[in-house]
C-alpha cells in the first residue's frame, strides 16, 4: 500500500507548480502526495518592502509552523526564499534539478538593457539586483517591485515601469519564457544564492518524511545547493535582508563559484570567483578571500 504525505506549499502560481512537481516526483516512487495551501505573511503584504518587514524568511514562517505542529510532512520552497540559517529542528532534505538559474530582463518592447534611456524606470526589489543593476547601468532609476510573476508582468503592461528583471527559471516554469528579452550572464549578474533550485524542508526527526524527499534528490544540485548557502552560513547572523549578496556554483566537473558582496546604495563592491575539486575547500576559499577583501565592512 502506498504512504500518504502531506505537502505544504505557498498559495500561488509558481509554488503550486513546484508543489505539483514534487508530488509527481513522489508518486512516481509510490507515494500518496496531498497538497496542503498555506498563506505565508509574504503573500498577504505584497505592497511592502520585504526587508522594511523582515525579509524573504516571511515566505516560509507558515509553512514552518505547520511542519512543528505536524500539519504537513514536508514543506516546499523556491531556495532562495529560505534563509541561509534555518531553525536545527528543520532540515532541507531534498533539492530538485536546478532549472535555468539566470536572472532575466523583461522589456516589453523587446529593447536591451543598454539602449534604454537615462533615467528609465526598471522594477526590482532584490538588494544583491539593484546593487548589481547599479554597476552595469548606473544611468537607470530602480524602483521596488513585488508580487507574483503574473502580477509583475501586468505592471508592465501597465506602464508602471520601462523593464524589470525577473528569475528565469519562474517564468519558464509558467510558460513564460517569450517574456524574456535577455538573461544576464551569471558574471555579469550573480543570481541568489539558490535561485532555480525547489527544496523540500521536513523536520529533522521525522525519519520517513526525510527519506521520501531523499528519494528524488537531485545530487548535483544539492552540492551546489549546499556550496552556495555554506558561504552565506560563514558569515552567520552578519548578514541580513538588506544585504546585497549573491552566490552561485557552477558544476561542470569541478565547482566553480561566483560571489558578489557590495552595496545597495554606496559605490563598493566585491566580486570573487574559485574553483575547484573539492566543495567545501571552494566555499572556504571564496569566504576567506571576501574576507580579505573587505566583505564585512561593506555588510556594515
Amino acid at each position: 500500500m502506498s504512504k500518504s504525505i502531506r505537502i505544504g506549499t505557498r498559495g500561488s502560481q509558481l509554488a503550486l507548480w513546484q508543489a505539483n512537481e514534487v508530488s509527481n516526483r513522489l508518486t512516481e516512487i509510490g507515494y500518496r502526495p496531498e497538497i496542503l495551501v498555506i498563506k505565508t505573511t509574504g503573500d498577504k503584504r505584497i505592497d511592502t518592502s520585504l526587508a522594511s518587514i523582515g525579509g524573504k524568511g516571511l515566505f516560509i514562517k507558515e509553512l514552518e509552523e505547520a511542519l512543528t505542529r505536524r500539519d504537513i510532512d514536508v514543506a516546499v520552497h523556491s531556495l532562495k526564499d529560505v534563509p541561509s540559517l534555518i531553525p536545527e529542528q528543520f532540515v532541507l532534505a531534498g533539492f530538485l534539478e536546478r532549472a535555468d538559474p539566470r536572472d532575466a530582463w523583461v522589456q516589453l518592447d523587446g529593447t536591451p538593457i543598454e539602449a534604454m534611456h537615462a533615467g528609465a524606470v526598471i522594477g526590482t526589489s532584490a538588494p544583491r539586483r539593484r546593487a548589481q543593476l547599479r554597476l552595469l547601468s548606473p544611468e537607470l532609476k530602480l524602483e521596488e517591485m513585488r508580487g507574483n510573476v503574473d502580477t509583475r508582468i501586468n505592471k508592465l503592461r501597465a506602464g508602471l515601469y520601462d523593464a524589470a528583471v525577473l528569475a528565469s527559471a519562474g517564468l519558464i516554469r509558467l510558460g513564460r519564457a517569450s517574456e524574456i528579452t535577455a538573461q544576464f550572464a551569471v558574471e555579469q549578474m550573480v543570481p541568489a544564492a539558490g535561485q532555480g533550485i525547489v527544496a523540500i524542508e521536513t523536520n529533522r526527526d521525522d525519519d520517513e518524511a526525510r527519506a521520501a524527499a531523499t528519494a528524488i534528490n537531485h545530487r548535483p544540485t544539492e552540492v551546489a545547493a549546499r556550496a552556495e548557502r555554506g558561504v552565506l552560513q560563514k558569515f552567520g547572523e552578519a548578514l541580513d535582508c538588506y544585504s546585497a549578496v549573491a552566490v552561485h556554483a557552477v558544476m561542470n566537473g569541478k565547482m566553480t563559484l561566483h560571489a558578489f558582496f557590495g552595496e545597495i546604495e554606496g559605490d563598493r563592491w566585491l566580486r570573487v570567483t574559485r574553483d575547484g575539486d573539492e566543495p567545501d575547500a571552494v566555499v572556504q576559499a571564496v569566504f576567506d578571500e571576501l574576507v580579505d577583501r573587505g566583505a564585512m565592512e561593506l555588510l556594515k
